[in-house]
């Protein structure tokens, strides 16, 4: 079994009065997915980001759910 574990942030920006996901980035660790979310945020200034990890398996092609490491500002509840 390969697993992999990735982690990854997502920023949010309010576009036409909606919170409006932004473009994915791929971090090395929790500590720099955590702390990337953090500067998207309040250094960039984006209405919220989201760090979160996500197991793969893709010898059989599972895709566990991903798991919330920390939100930061607003970010919609289906993240």
């Amino acid at each position: 079994m390969s697993e992999i574990t990735h982690f990854m942030v997502v920023p949010f920006d309010y576009i036409d009065g909606d919170i409006v996901a932004g473009e994915p980035v791929k971090c090395p660790s929790p500590a720099a997915a955590v702390a990337r979310a953090q500067g998207l945020w309040k250094t960039f200034g984006h209405a919220g980001a989201i760090a979160f990890s996500r197991t793969t398996d893709f010898e059989i092609g599972k895709f566990d759910v991903k798991h919330t490491l920390r939100r930061f500002g607003q970010v919609p509840s289906e993240y």
